[in-house]
């Protein structure tokens, strides 16, 4: 979906794909048949943004075969969609029964982390549309906080520069800008927009930038507009956005949380207290006992955005829309409502076919549409 920002610039709003299941290339172009179509035609709309999700074998697959891209390609114009932003987060395996830490591997300390958000780059370079020349991908923010030492630092900032050097070289070979945007992520070596800004300081931010997930902002309790104000003051980049929820509760209701406990995924919890954020790496170490629970939780569980509710940190997400998308320009052009979640939701919330994801993900993205509207946003027909 396009937006029309008041400044004449185009928004993309797109959903990520990560949702799916998709280890293989056909499999991949399964997912848009199945999914990604007929969210489409349920919106009515001309074309449909998706922020793809290649996993290894997949990105692998389509950097070394022009005939597999030209595949990815003729499925996508079929379906009516169109590709500005990929999700680099995740290397292979994110919808395994228990994946939990090992999203974070390879983190930015080994090469395969750099190779394939290279291989990323040059797929996502040919398959923007042709009336678009900037991409966006978003990675882990270095990796996860344990072992991590000054030497881990020193190696990861050389392979973002490494990287951005590869950038720039692709969009003189190409004509396509891509720029590769961190992602905070409670938990992680950088878990804050000043963490973010800290990490990226002497690197090239005109190709590395951060990717803003209103979900993990809310967790940390972090303010949006102030998170936008800190990146633009270092003159760091917002590269994506990410339209994301978290699931909250509030002294009274912890216990009810027990339901979103679940295998799959890390589910950080931070409550703030003292003006300090405290937290533990699991939903379940603060059911246990791992936090004061004087105060209401916040926990890094992807709630479907539109749902709302006491549970939910929606608020939070509209806020954040507000912050990057209202004023005189947009802080970015790409939004990507990410609920990779809705298979490990409490039983009788998920979906239980391919119908139920196909309007749940439709609903999300009308009410992200919705939202933008309210914010002076128009959608573009055509």
């Amino acid at each position: 979906m396009r937006m029309r920002h008041p400044d004449g610039s185009t928004v993309h709003l797109a959903y990520c794909a990560n949702v799916h299941a998709a280890e293989d290339l056909d499999s991949l172009l399964d997912s848009l048949r199945r999914y990604a179509g007929p969210v489409r035609e349920r919106l009515g709309v001309p074309r449909l943004g998706v922020g793809l999700w290649l996993a290894a074998p997949v990105a692998e697959a389509l950097g070394h075969d022009p005939s597999a891209i030209d595949r990815l390609r003729a499925t996508l114009a079929r379906h009516g969609v169109e590709v500005v932003t990929l999700n680099g987060f995740p290397y292979r395996a994110f919808t395994a029964e228990v994946v939990k830490r090992r999203v974070y591997l390879p983190d930015w300390t080994e090469p395969a982390r750099a190779a394939y958000t290279a291989t990323l780059a040059r797929i996502l370079a040919a398959l923007l549309p042709d009336d678009v020349t900037e991409g966006s991908i978003s990675t882990l923010p270095l990796g996860w906080r344990s072992r991590w030492d000054r030497a881990a630092g020193e190696q990861a900032r050389r392979a973002l520069a490494a990287t951005a050097e590869q950038l720039a070289a692709l969009e003189g070979a190409s004509g396509r800008r891509i720029r590769v945007g961190l992602e905070p992520e409670p938990g992680c070596v950088v878990e804050t927009t000043a963490q973010a800004v800290r990490a990226l300081e002497g690197l090239d931010t005109s190709r590395l930038g951060v990717c803003l997930d209103a979900c993990h902002l809310a967790v940390q309790f972090e303010d949006a507009a102030l998170a936008v104000a800190c990146l633009a003051a270092a003159d760091v980049g917002v590269v994506k956005l990410q339209v994301a929820v978290a699931l909250r509760a509030a002294k009274a209701e912890h216990a009810a949380l027990r339901e979103f406990v679940e295998p799959r995924y890390l589910h950080q919890t931070r409550e703030r207290a003292d003006g300090a954020v405290l937290g533990v790496d699991d939903l379940p170490e603060a059911l246990d006992g791992g936090l004061p629970g004087d105060g209401e939780w916040r926990v890094h569980f992807h709630l479907p955005v539109h749902a709302g509710g006491a549970n939910s940190t929606q608020a939070e997400l509209r806020a954040t829309l507000e912050a990057v998308a209202a004023g005189p320009a947009p802080v970015t052009h790409h939004l990507e409502v990410e609920t990779y979640t809705w298979g490990v939701l409490p039983v009788g919330s998920r979906p239980v076919d391919d119908a139920g994801l196909v309007a749940g993900l439709a609903a999300e993205l009308a009410w992200t549409r919705d939202e933008l509207v309210a914010l002076g946003l128009q959608e573009m027909q055509r």
